[in-house]
C-alpha cells in the first residue's frame, strides 16, 4: 500500500490551501455572523445563503477548484478516493468550506449515485445542474417511526402504477432540506417486499415541488437549526413521479446505497480529520499564549500530554482512513467493508475527544461562537449517529472478523 500523495493531488492541495488561507479563513467569522443574521430561526422558507459564500463559489469555480471529489476527468478532476482524501481534509477545517468547492454532502453522494447508476436522461436533467452548483439535493433514507439503524425496517413504499411510481412514507434527518437551492430528493423505499432483504428497496428521484411532498419542519441538532442547510422531516403522500425517475431498477436500492456510502464515508472522515487538525492547532496556540499561575497553560493540568494524545489519535485515524480509501480504489467497496466501518467509528470519536480537549484549554471561549470548536464537537457527536451508529459499524467489523475463523 502506498499512501504517497500523487503529483495531481499535491497540485490541487497546494491550490486549495492557498485559497483557504487567502479567501476563507480571513472571512470565516464574518460569514458565520452574517449567516446567523440572515437565518435566525427555524423558518426555513426564509433562509438565505450569505452573498460571500456565493462569491467564493464563483471564485473557486473560476480557479478550477470544483467537483474535486468526482473520479471523472471530464465532469470532475479524475481524482481517486485516495487522491481526494487530503483535499477533503483541508476543506474540513472550516465548516462551510466544502460547499465553496461544490464538494459538500449530501450532494457529493447524490452526484456519485447519478454518475454511477443514473440513466443518461437522469444525468442530463439532474446531474448536470448539480455539477454546475445551480441546484442542491437531499437524500431521504432515515425514518422517524422505525429503528433506522436497521435499514431493512424501512416502511416507506414505492409502488408501480402504469407509467408512474407512487411514493408514500415519512423521512427525517434529511440533510440540506432547508437550503433555498434544494430542488430534488433521492427517496429510498420498500419496492419489492417479496425479495430477499437486500433486494427489497429502490431509489427514486423526486423533485421537491411534486404534489404530495410536504416539508413538515427542520429539526435542531444540539439546539442548532444548521441554517441554511437544515435537517428536515418530510412526508410523502401518494407522490407520483414518472418511472424514468427510478434509479437503476426496482430492488436495487441497497446495491446503490453500498456504492454511495463507501466513498462518502471517506469524505466525511477526512473532513473530520481536518476539523481535528484545526482543533489541535487552536489548542496549541491558545496554550502557548495564555499564562496562568505563572506559566503558559500548555504546561499546566496535563495539557502537554493531551497535545501528544491528540497528535497520535489524529495520525492513527488518518492512516486508517487512507487505508480504507486505498482499498476502495484498488479492491472495491465490498473488499473494504471492515475499513469503511472502522473509520466511521474511529474518526468521529477521535474528533469528539480532540475538540473537547481544545474546548477545555480555551475555557469559556471554547464553547462560544467566536471559535469553531463547539461546532466541531457537535459535528463529531452527530457523525457517531449519521450513516449508522457506532454499534452498527462495530457489529459489521466483528461479523467480518469472526467469519474468518468459520
Amino acid at each position: 500500500m502506498d499512501f504517497q500523495t500523487s503529483a495531481k493531488t499535491q497540485d490541487y492541495l497546494s491550490r486549495i490551501k492557498t485559497f483557504m488561507n487567502e479567501h476563507v479563513f480571513p472571512v470565516e467569522q464574518e460569514i458565520l455572523a452574517e449567516n446567523h443574521r440572515l437565518n435566525p430561526d427555524g423558518d426555513w422558507t426564509q433562509w438565505r445563503v450569505p452573498e460571500a459564500i456565493k462569491t467564493l463559489k464563483l471564485k473557486a469555480q473560476e480557479q478550477g477548484l470544483w467537483n474535486l471529489f468526482l473520479p471523472d476527468e471530464t465532469l470532475g478532476k479524475g481524482l481517486t478516493c485516495l487522491e481526494y482524501a487530503p483535499i477533503a481534509e483541508e476543506t474540513g477545517k472550516v465548516i462551510f468550506a466544502p460547499e465553496i468547492f461544490n464538494c459538500n454532502a449530501p450532494d457529493t453522494g447524490n452526484m456519485e449515485v447519478l454518475y454511477h447508476f443514473g440513466s443518461q436522461q437522469q444525468k442530463d436533467k439532474w446531474l448536470t445542474p448539480l455539477l454546475a452548483g445551480e441546484i442542491r439535493s437531499v437524500f431521504g433514507m432515515t425514518e422517524p417511526d422505525v429503528a433506522s439503524s436497521d435499514a431493512t425496517n424501512m416502511e416507506a413504499r414505492i409502488e408501480e402504477d402504469g407509467n408512474e411510481l407512487v411514493l408514500n412514507g415519512k423521512k427525517w434527518w434529511t440533510t440540506g432540506l432547508g437550503h433555498p437551492d434544494a430542488k430534488i430528493a433521492i427517496f429510498m423505499g420498500l419496492s419489492n417486499p417479496e425479495n430477499d432483504k437486500h433486494s427489497q428497496h429502490a431509489m427514486v428521484i423526486v423533485p421537491l415541488d411534486t404534489p404530495g411532498v410536504e416539508i413538515k419542519r427542520m429539526l435542531t441538532a444540539s439546539q442548532d437549526f444548521d441554517a441554511p442547510y437544515g435537517h428536515g422531516e418530510m412526508h410523502f403522500t401518494n407522490v407520483r413521479v414518472p418511472k424514468e425517475n427510478l434509479i437503476l431498477g426496482m430492488g436495487k436500492g441497497f446495491a446503490i446505497a453500498q456504492g454511495r456510502l463507501g466513498p462518502g464515508r471517506i469524505h466525511h472522515c477526512m473532513r473530520a480529520i481536518g476539523a481535528a487538525e484545526r482543533c489541535l492547532e487552536l489548542m496549541i496556540k491558545r496554550g502557548m499564549q495564555r499564562v496562568a499561575f505563572g506559566k503558559p497553560i500548555i504546561k499546566l493540568g496535563g495539557n502537554l500530554e493531551r497535545v501528544a494524545q491528540a497528535r497520535m489519535a489524529i495520525d492513527q485515524a488518518r492512516l486508517l482512513t487512507l487505508n480504507a480509501a486505498w482499498k476502495i480504489d484498488n479492491l472495491g467497496v465490498k473488499q473494504a467493508m471492515t475499513e469503511i466501518s472502522a473509520i466511521k467509528v474511529v474518526v468521529p470519536n477521535m474528533l469528539q475527544m480532540v475538540s473537547d480537549m481544545a474546548i477545555q484549554i480555551h475555557g469559556g471561549a471554547g464553547v462560544s461562537g467566536d471559535l469553531p470548536l463547539s461546532t466541531f464537537s457537535a459535528m463529531a457527536r452527530m457523525l457517531r449517529l449519521a450513516d449508522g451508529p457506532d454499534e452498527v459499524h462495530m457489529g459489521m467489523v466483528s461479523r467480518i472478523e469472526i467469519n474468518k475463523y468459520r
